[in-house]
């Protein structure tokens, strides 16, 4: 299948501004890099890392929902001592 040469990849830019020969062999001659097992270190990386910033976020946002909680059952507990109400 040939390649829609309208379509612009931002990992297209990202090769191209690191190396525009490398950009050229690849895309234009074909030409395949020889560190394919490095590679795919890279990409093993990369997902190991996306996935840390996925655990990140969530425990980013959990930590959020704690705070808001505990923010909540002390003004509770400020209000239950201010209008004298027994818990």
């Amino acid at each position: 299948m040939a390649k829609d040469r309208s379509l612009v990849r931002a990992s297209d830019i990202g090769a191209w501004a690191f190396c525009q020969r490398a950009w050229w062999l690849a895309h234009v001659q074909g030409v395949t890099p020889h560190n394919q097992a490095q590679l795919q270190q890279g990409k093993v990386a990369h997902a190991a890392h996306g996935q840390a910033v996925v655990r990140a976020v969530r425990l980013r946002q959990i930590g959020v929902l704690l705070l808001g909680l505990g923010l909540l059952l002390v003004l509770l507990l400020l209000l239950s001592f201010w209008f004298g109400w027994s818990m």
